[in-house]
């Protein structure tokens, strides 16, 4: 029996850190339709205009369709 996947593509951002950035939007997306896996692709930051770290990472994530 075949299975199918469906890969979508978000932008986390964090002022706490890279892995709270990773958490956040993949338990988002979870909360939307379970999430089998995730990866990172990208990682980047920027200093915001109030002179904070802002941690920004690009996650695909894989969700089951059909069974």
């Amino acid at each position: 029996m075949s299975k199918s996947y469906e890969i979508i593509s978000r932008v986390g951002i964090s002022t706490v850190s890279l892995s709270d950035a990773i958490q956040s939007v993949v338990m988002e997306a979870n909360k939307e339709k379970r999430v089998s896996w995730f990866e990172v692709v990208e990682q980047r930051g920027r200093i915001t205009s109030e002179d904070k770290v802002e941690y920004q990472v690009t996650v695909k994530i894989g969700r089951r369709v059909t069974d």
